[in-house]
This record gives structure tokens, sequence and C-alpha cells, in this order.
């Protein structure tokens, strides 16, 4: 049961990504998915297994992208590639702090 609830999410996880990056470009979709899939890590953290499985290991795993954070940190110019993987990770660790905050907060 847990592997159809990680399938389903997945398949909607990857398809919300889709949507994501056919409006708007670049790093900046990444940016935006990841960020935003590590809050709802975050956030879904405190849910039962099931739950978890279906919405952070399935959704947030099929909707973010490390792969193509890192292809796009490596084209980047060097400079600018150094502020994309700083922001990023910091965005992204202060966004799953948020979200578990916001999960506590909440229970």
């Amino acid at each position: 049961m847990t592997v159809l609830l990680v399938v389903l999410g997945a398949a909607l996880g990857a398809s919300a990504r889709l949507l994501v990056s056919r409006r708007i470009a670049g790093e900046r979709a990444t940016l935006l998915v990841n960020v935003s899939g590590s809050l709802l890590v975050g956030l879904f953290a405190g849910l039962s297994p099931r739950g978890y499985a279906l919405l952070g290991t399935g959704f947030c795993g099929a909707f973010t992208t490390y792969s193509t954070f890192a292809v796009e940190a490596v084209q980047l110019p060097r400079p600018r590639a150094a502020r994309y993987v700083a922001l990023s990770v910091g965005l992204c660790l202060a966004a799953a702090a948020a979200g578990l905050g916001l999960a506590a907060w909440a229970v």
C-alpha cells in the first residue's frame, strides 16, 4: 500500500513541477519548486507514515529537483553559480524549518 501512495504522490508532484516549469523559466522555476517543496516536506513531516509516503516522499520527492538544480549551478558563470547555490540551500533549509514550525504550531 505504501508503494502505491508514493507512486500516486509522485505522479501529482511531477505534474505540478511541469506546470510550474511551463509558466516560469530557468533557475527561478527550480528555486521556486525546491523552496516550496522544502516548506511542504517540513509541514508534512508530522503526518502519519502513510500520509508522509503520499505527500512527503511521493509528491515532494517528484516535485522538487536536485538534478536540475545541480545542472543549472554548473552551467552558470562561477560568481553567479555560487550565489545561486547559497541562495537555494539557504532558502530550502529555512523553508523546511518554517514548515516544521508550522506543523508543530498546528498540532
